[in-house]
C-alpha cells in the first residue's frame, strides 16, 4: 500500500473510490510524513500500548500508530470513509475502525470491550492521538478531560489559535475557561506548528500539535469540581465586564453575595475574570462552596 504522504497519493484513493470531501465534517487530511513523525515520537508508543484515534480519514496517521501500538482504535464518523480505511489498514491487524461519534463515546467502556478488559477503568491506561476534526475541537476535548477517563496523554492537532488557548497564561487575549479546564486536568505542552499547506484539502487556518499529559492530582484543590467550573464559566461569560458584573449576570448568587464572597478571597471585585490564577479560581470557588452549603 502506497503511503498516503503526497497529495498525488490522496487524490489517487479519493478519486478510486469516488469519496466527497465534506468541509462540515472538517475533513482536512494531514499528508506531510515528517509532521506525522513528530506527533507520534511526541506519544511515546509501545508495543504494548493501546491508542484511540479521533477522525482517522484516510489513515495516514493510522498507518503510522498501528507500526508503534500495539493495538489502535480509530473512531470514524463518516460511513464514506470506512471502505478506503479497510482498504488502507488492510496491512495492520492490530488497527480497528468504530464507526460512530466520538463526542458520544464512552472511551473507557470501549477500550475495555476491545482489550477484554486489560484498558479501560480497572485496567490500564491509555492514549489518544489525532488529527483532530476543527470544528469539534473544544467539545472533544472537554469530553475527554471532563469523562474520567483513564488516559495518560493526549496528543492532538488543533488549530493554531486553540492551542495557544490551552497554554495561555492569565492576563492576555487568549486565556479563557478552556485554558482553566486543560490546565487543571493536564500539562500542555507545544509540539510543532503546522503550515495549513500540508492538507487537503489546505484548512483556512494554521495548525498546531500539541501534547497533554494527565495530571495525576490537579494543581489546586477544589471542594466541589462542578461548582469550580460553573464559576470559571461564569468569570469568563462576558469578558468586558468587571468580575463582579460577570458572576452576578451567571445567575449562581446575587450580587451582595458576590461581593461578599471576593471579600472574603481577597479579590478585587472590578477585576477581569482573564486575570484570575488557576489558584485564585479555586479559592473564589472554595469560599463560594463553604458560603452557599452554610
Amino acid at each position: 500500500m502506497r503511503e498516503l504522504t503526497s497529495p498525488s497519493a490522496v487524490r489517487e484513493i479519493i478519486r478510486a473510490h469516488g469519496f466527497k470531501v465534506r468541509k462540515a465534517l472538517g475533513q482536512n487530511f494531514l499528508m506531510d510524513a515528517n509532521i506525522i513523525e513528530k506527533i507520534i515520537q511526541s506519544a511515546h508508543l509501545t508495543d504494548r500500548d493501546l491508542v484511540f484515534e479521533i477522525g482517522p480519514g484516510l489513515g495516514a496517521l493510522t498507518r503510522r500508530l498501528a507500526r508503534s501500538a500495539g493495538t489502535v482504535i480509530a473512531i470514524e464518523l463518516d460511513v464514506n470513509l470506512l471502505p478506503i480505511l479497510q482498504e488502507t489498514l488492510a496491512d495492520f491487524p492490530n488497527a480497528r475502525v468504530v464507526h460512530g461519534d466520538a463526542l458520544k463515546v464512552d472511551f473507557d467502556r470501549l477500550a475495555r470491550e476491545q482489550t477484554g478488559g486489560a484498558f479501560g477503568q480497572q485496567g490500564k491506561r491509555y492514549k489518544l492521538v489525532a488529527n483532530l476534526p476543527y470544528y469539534i475541537t473544544t467539545p472533544i476535548l472537554m469530553h475527554l478531560l471532563t469523562g474520567g477517563f483513564n488516559l495518560e496523554r493526549l496528543v492532538v492537532m488543533i488549530q493554531k489559535e486553540v492551542a495557544d488557548r490551552l497554554q495561555a497564561s492569565p492576563g492576555g487575549k487568549d486565556y479563557g475557561s478552556l485554558s482553566v479546564a486543560v490546565q487543571y486536568y493536564t500539562v500542555p505542552e507545544m509540539v510543532a506548528r503546522v503550515p495549513k499547506t500540508v492538507f487537503y484539502p489546505a484548512p483556512d487556518v494554521d495548525s498546531a500539535v500539541i501534547r497533554l499529559t494527565r495530571r495525576e492530582v490537579p494543581p489546586v484543590k477544589v471542594t466541589s469540581e462542578e461548582l469550580f467550573f460553573k464559576v470559571v464559566r461564569a468569570a469568563f461569560g462576558q469578558r468586558r465586564k468587571t468580575l463582579l458584573n460577570s458572576l452576578t449576570g451567571s445567575g449562581l448568587a446575587d450580587r451582595e453575595t458576590w461581593l461578599e464572597v471576593l471579600a472574603e478571597a481577597g479579590i478585587e471585585p472590578a477585576r477581569r475574570g482573564e486575570t484570575l490564577s488557576l489558584q485564585e479560581f479555586a479559592h473564589l470557588a472554595n469560599v463560594f462552596h463553604l458560603r452557599v452549603h452554610s
